[in-house]
């Protein structure tokens, strides 16, 4: 009987620093990187492309069918292309967050993506960064990490991550908005955002993303730099 390919998930709030912890501990393992918050994101933008109602989930689960998502290396940062269009800077959108977590609460939508991010699991090892990674997609992953900080300290990122891009907002409107998703999160009935029981909860208030990856790598087993 073969041996599982092994996956690590890295699960957490929205600016935990999941996405970014998770390309690096991927390139640091040469293991493969899935972005299930960018699939999501993918639906919802290309469901907003075709004025899509998202009250149909029959509509928005062929959407999720018919929707052709692909990721490419750009010298260190990750760049999506849906459906042919490099969609990168609008996935990085507030609103299209937002319409992501909305599709993400529809359990039809949620079904649908479900077997597309266990594809991703091939040798010789995945790095799985969202939500339910560890709870729902994975929940065999022999190694599982939940990343949390408080909602002061990603709503700063944000913001200063928005700022750098010349784009403007405020901290206040950010922290609700961050309150806000983590709330519909929580309290979905189909997956909610919460740690799987064998997960290791890693607060990463203050810290630096080098000493998070540092202290996720120390995690997984045997593994080889």
């Amino acid at each position: 009987m073969s041996t599982p390919v092994p996956v690590l998930t890295i699960d957490g709030p929205s600016g935990a620093g999941k996405g970014t912890v998770s390309r690096f501990v991927a390139s640091r393992l040469g293991w493969h990187y899935l972005d299930s918050g960018a699939l999501y994101r993918a639906v919802g933008v290309a469901a907003s492309w075709a004025d899509l109602d998202l009250s149909d989930p029959a509509a928005l689960v062929r959407c999720t069918f018919d929707t052709e998502v692909r990721f490419e290396e750009d010298g260190g940062s990750l760049r999506v292309f849906v459906n042919g269009t490099d969609a990168t800077e609008e996935l990085r959108l507030e609103t299209t967050g937002t319409l992501a977590s909305a599709i993400a609460a529809i359990p039809e939508v949620r079904a649908a993506l479900k077997e597309r991010q266990r594809a991703y699991r091939l040798p010789p090892g995945l790095v799985a960064d969202g939500r339910d990674m560890g709870t729902v997609i994975f929940p065999d992953a022999p190694t599982k990490v939940f990343l949390t900080a408080s909602a002061e300290e990603r709503a700063r990122r944000r913001h200063n991550q928005l700022k750098e891009k010349g784009v403007s907002v405020t901290f206040d409107g950010l922290l609700r908005e961050i309150l806000s998703r983590d709330a519909r999160d929580a309290q979905r009935t189909v997956a909610p955002l919460k740690p799987a029981d064998d997960a290791v909860l890693l607060d990463t208030t203050g810290l630096s993303i080098d000493e998070v990856v540092d202290r996720v790598l120390a995690l997984v087993p045997a593994r080889a730099d």
